[in-house]
């Protein structure tokens, strides 16, 4: 055995770290143990990360495929690449957009910036995107409306000195378990645990305070509660005059309490406990169920603005969003995918040319918008308005939604799949990339309070699976050879080469390198030069850049954060310098329930499934149908659509057999499917947010019949019979 190596756990965006090496039993990829050493978690690990990091449960793909007669067959690498290079290059004839690539959360930030540099600057596509855009998009289009960039003001050093934790529309006790034992250890010390969610969730089940809106109305409970801390004087005028602007009008564009909390189903006073939560040095996190809807932007936008009416904002608390995928950041800021890298905007020509001249380019190849986003990229497919789709790490069959859409459209384009695992995107393929996981691949990522840390190999790769970044170059050095200096790409060049471009932005990482990684394991950005290391966002004043490490200079800094006499303590990166309120109001869910489907949907994490499922799902191959929750009296109500415990979901997009499950945690008229299954998705609606692209996947209308054999065989097809050899 070799000695163990310091890596990152890939499972979600906490950014553990573990020491791990070669199992050299065939067992798994790679053993794992948490790094004490690691400033990011001090040895604490999940048993999920730990699970799926050893014994992930998906099948690999060992060799490259390719479609012939209608069937996946083995193929060489050379002919796959060579059949790959000559489908992109024929639709790159007939414009730049004709080729699509989906790239992924999952990615290191070397591999994220290879793909983007290729889809941009090689191929000079608008409709490229990852599936960052289905999770975080509306929580970073809020950040930066609100404050002039991207990325949460708090680090973690902020949660164990907050007095109330307020998480909406999110389960971190399953999602997060790291971060939600600070959180919970934080509230057992005399704080205060607030859960919104209409669902119990684990997390709820804990809380000190459980709200319960209705599905999809979580922006009229958010202006609610912040209409009821303007009304009973909450509000830190100080803070608001010197540091905020648009105030007034955001006061103006308030609804009535009563009046917004009835189209929450919440009572008034259960609105008056959650303002009131904000009288306190308070973090609020927030996740799927504030970020996927068609008010997900909106919403979001009103949790910062109860933070800065409030004065929460500084150390000990703040608007904090939970990233599921273990690098969304690096993704946004690496991957030239809403942004080039560091943050530069597609709409400004000096940064187009400062991309053009570093990657050595045509500006006028470059596009001047950073597309329609995931969803939109899938209609422009369906359209047949593009040719060739290339997925790297993503299953968009399994998480985009009315995912029947999105598989007539990719059966339609011309698919190549990047994947270490089978999945229900590779099974329409027509050229299936084999690549390399957690364990076999070398880079960085960064977690959710934007520290960058070092990924490892533990072991080479099976033989026939290359790395993305192997992968990436070969197809690059066959459609624009000129792109990069070498096919075979080194990820510290890579690094170094993002590194510097992020140079005097606002996600300045520039002073980092491999070697300052390995002797500090994880450093926070902003980190201009090879001694600095970023703290909480924007703020400038206090005794440290960093959140203060004991109570005393906690109650000090927030003391001076929330109010106190220093002027010069911010600094937002907005034209004025101001942070800016918002003005959103509730406009009603994009299905509303009829008589003839009169129940909502809605979709959750669960603790045995790691996202789409093509690494962990206890039921991706055992043949069961998908488990629903629904409550005892909604079971009641529909006792005709029930046989031997399995009804029949229908919405307007598909329908889908189900195993039911009572429970009384879900309310009444709900109808709780897990998000990882592909078969949620059949029945979800693709509408977005107009302002972040981001899908609205926790609310449509649905309803329920009695199973049959033709909507069990519509399911089962829709679920995909075909199979890869």
């Amino acid at each position: 055995m070799t000695d163990r190596k310091p890596t990152t756990c890939m499972r979600c965006a906490v950014g553990c770290g573990y020491r791990q090496r070669d199992a050299g039993d065939g067992r798994g990829v790679v053993e794992v143990r948490g790094d004490e050493a690691h400033p990011t978690n001090a040895g604490s690990t999940c048993s999920r990360g730990v699970r799926e990091t050893v014994d992930p449960g998906g099948e690999r793909v060992t060799e490259p495929l390719i479609r012939r007669g209608g069937e996946l067959r083995p193929a060489d690498w050379d002919t796959a690449l060579g059949t790959v290079a000559v489908r992109i290059i024929e639709a790159l004839r007939k414009g730049n957009d004709n080729v699509a690539v989906l790239g992924s959360g999952q990615q290191t930030n070397e591999a994220a910036y290879a793909l983007g540099k290729l889809a941009r600057g090689g191929f000079g596509t608008r409709h490229y995107d990852a599936n960052t855009t289905l999770c975080m998009a509306s929580a970073v289009r809020a950040y930066v409306q609100a404050f002039g960039s991207d990325a949460p003001p708090p680090t973690y050093e902020d949660v164990p000195q907050a007095e109330t934790h307020v998480i909406w529309g999110a389960n971190p006790k399953i999602a997060h378990p790291v971060l939600y034992r600070w959180i919970a250890d934080s509230a057992g010390d005399d704080g205060d645990l607030i859960v919104v969610d209409p669902v119990e969730s684990e997390t709820a089940a804990d809380a000190d305070l459980h709200v319960r809106p209705e599905p999809g109305t979580d922006l009229a409970l958010a202006r609610a509660a912040l209409a009821e801390a303007v009304d009973e004087g909450l509000v830190d005028r100080g803070f608001v005059d010197r540091h905020t602007e648009g105030f007034e009008a955001m006061v103006g564009s308030l609804p009535d309490v009563d009046v917004a909390a009835e189209t929450a189903g919440v009572s008034p006073g259960r609105v008056a406990e959650l303002a009131a939560a904000f009288d306190a040095r308070t973090v609020v996190y927030w996740g799927m169920g504030v970020n996927q809807s068609v008010q997900g932007t909106g919403t979001a936008r009103s949790l910062i603005d109860l933070c800065l009416a409030t004065g929460n904002l500084g150390p000990g608390s703040g608007p904090f969003s939970l990233t599921g995928q273990a690098n969304s950041m690096g993704n946004r800021v690496c991957a030239s995918k809403s942004s080039w890298p560091g943050y530069r905007s597609f709409d400004d020509v000096a940064h187009r040319k400062a991309i053009a001249r570093e990657w050595g380019v045509p500006m006028t190849r470059l596009p001047d918008s950073s597309g329609p986003g995931f969803v939109r990229i899938i209609d422009e497919l369906a359209r047949d308005n593009v040719d060739v789709c290339w997925t790297v790490a993503t299953n968009p069959v399994a998480g985009v939604p009315d995912s029947g859409h999105v598989r007539a459209a990719l059966e339609d384009s011309f698919l190549i799949v990047q994947d270490a695992f089978r999945s229900d995107t590779a099974k329409l393929a027509d050229v299936v990339l084999p690549a390399a996981t957690w364990g076999e691949s070398e880079g960085t990522v960064m977690n959710m309070e934007r520290r960058v840390s070092r990924v490892t190999a533990a072991r080479e790769p099976p033989e026939g699976v290359r790395r993305d970044v192997d992968i990436i170059g070969a197809v690059a050095d066959r459609v624009v050879p000129e792109l990069f200096e070498s096919t075979r790409l080194d990820p510290e060049a890579l690094f170094d080469e993002v590194s510097a471009l992020t140079r005097g932005t606002t996600a300045d990482f520039s002073g980092l390198s491999y070697d300052r990684l390995a002797e500090e394991l994880a450093v926070r950005w902003p980190a201009p030069d090879a001694d600095s290391e970023g703290g909480y966002r924007y703020y400038d004043g206090g005794a440290s850049t960093d959140a203060a490490t004991d109570d005393a200079a906690a109650d000090d800094a927030a003391e001076t954060e929330t109010g106190g006499d220093d002027a010069d303590s911010w600094s937002f990166h907005t034209d004025s310098g101001r942070a800016r309120f918002s003005n959103a109001s509730h406009e009603g869910v994009p299905e509303p329930i009829d008589a003839e489907y009169p129940l909502t949907l809605t979709t959750g994490r669960r603790p045995d499934a790691y996202n789409t499922g093509v690494r962990t799902r206890a039921d991706a191959d055992d043949g069961s149908e998908t488990a629903a929750r629904l409550h005892p009296e909604t079971i009641a109500d529909n006792l005709a659509a029930f046989d031997r415990g399995k009804t029949v979901i229908e919405s307007r997009r598909s329908a889908v057999a189900v195993e039911v499950t009572p429970d009384a945690d879900v309310p009444p008229g709900l109808v709780w499917l897990p998000v990882h299954n592909p078969a949620a998705n059949q029945l979800t609606l693709s509408a977005a947010d107009p302002e972040s692209s981001e899908p609205n996947l926790k609310q449509c209308a649905v309803g329920l019949s009695a199973p049959d054999r033709g909507v069990a065989d519509l399911a089962g097809r829709a679920n995909g019979a075909d199979s890869l050899p």
